[in-house]
């Protein structure tokens, strides 16, 4: 059966299938945001790869729904909704729509894989001409509509454009290339030896110093198999977040749950001296930062590039900022275990149980 894209207005009039988002009503969900009705057969570490499973499954129930939709519009639920509109193509590309949806949504990308440059290409094209010809990820209050419903617009735009740039991306080199320019010089950096990392694989941690904020593609492609990231840049500066892979239901492992930031920012308090104040984002924002406060960050400013955003200097020096977060972290998950699926209800428990401890 052929598919086809409907608004997320338009969810409950006819059977439709819904991807990388929840809803009442929905045929079939195909998402990994946590807690969503997924089908346990079709989970996978992005919402476009359990699209991706389904094709290879015809007869899954609910997939002969010919509407498709989605409440928003990113790199992985694209992908996703693409995929069930054009399945010879997609399952033909398989591996490489894999690729982008995880750096799309993750950031993380092996370099070593020979796609991975299409895989870049891609996200470019998508980002720049997403920025181009509409609005930016969570920017949809700027222009004073609702994401559910100005997403749509760039689904009706990117799905009869797509195909021809997957099959062929030099097409879209003038829109892709000067991003793309700017994530290999990052990358650059991040495999020289002005980089280095320490990783603490018993609490998700990986510590990543390097001279300046990068963009989160290079910054985040070898952070694979690690949630959080602590980040330090040159004059005492420093970013910690929790990355994108522990607010959905990862499939490919078990990870240890969200905790609360309040008590890390706390003791950093303790310790600082400057002007500034550590402050910190709650457990379910899709990506929880803790860092020193300026000028408050809205969404579409904290999901921006490190880059692109002012980082301050602090008053503690890098080993000792690294030693006080690996101590919170090691502290409070001592008794906790990783497995996959925690609900928020878990999260939050368990947040409350380690602070007690």
């Amino acid at each position: 059966m052929a598919h086809y894209f409907v608004s997320f207005t338009q969810l409950r009039q006819q059977p439709t299938i819904l991807v990388d988002s929840t809803g009442l009503g929905a045929t079939l969900v195909l998402a990994h945001w946590r807690g969503a009705a997924t089908p346990e057969p079709l989970r996978d570490d992005t919402s476009a790869g359990s699209v991706l499973r389904a094709l290879h499954a015809p007869a899954t129930p609910g997939l002969e729904a010919a509407a498709v939709s989605a409440n928003h519009f990113d790199v992985d639920g694209f992908v996703g909704v693409w995929s069930l509109l054009h399945p010879e193509a997609a399952l033909r590309h398989e591996a490489l729509l894999r690729l982008t949806a995880t750096l799309g949504d993750f950031r993380e990308l092996d370099w070593n894989n020979p796609l991975s440059e299409q895989a870049l290409k891609l996200v470019c094209w998508l980002n720049a001409k997403e920025k181009e010809l509409f609005y930016p990820p969570f920017g949809a209050p700027a222009v004073r509509r609702r994401e559910d419903e100005a997403s749509a617009d760039k689904f009706e735009w990117f799905l009869p454009a797509f195909g021809a740039i997957l099959e062929n991306p030099d097409l879209g080199r003038a829109e892709w290339e000067p991003e793309y320019n700017r994530m290999r010089a990052a990358r650059a950096i991040m495999q020289s030896s002005a980089t280095h990392y320490t990783r603490y694989p018993d609490i998700g941690l990986i510590v990543v110093h390097t001279p300046e904020p990068l963009p989160y593609y290079a910054l985040f492609g070898p952070t694979a198999g690690f949630d959080i990231v602590l980040s330090c840049y040159s004059g005492q500066r420093y970013e910690l977040e929790y990355k994108y892979t522990t607010w959905i239901d990862l499939e490919s492992r078990p990870t240890l749950p969200r905790l609360p930031l309040d008590g890390l920012a706390a003791r950093l308090n303790a310790l600082e001296t400057s002007a500034r104040r550590w402050t910190f984002d709650p457990v379910t924002d899709t990506g929880p930062l803790l860092r020193l406060s300026g000028k408050g960050l809205n969404k579409a400013q904290r999901y921006a590039d490190p880059d692109q955003r002012p980082i301050y200097a602090s008053s503690i020096s890098a080993e000792v900022a690294e030693q006080e977060v690996v101590a919170f972290f090691k502290q409070r998950y001592a008794a906790i275990r990783p497995k996959r699926y925690w609900s928020w209800a878990e999260i939050r428990e368990t947040g409350v149980n380690a602070v007690a401890l």
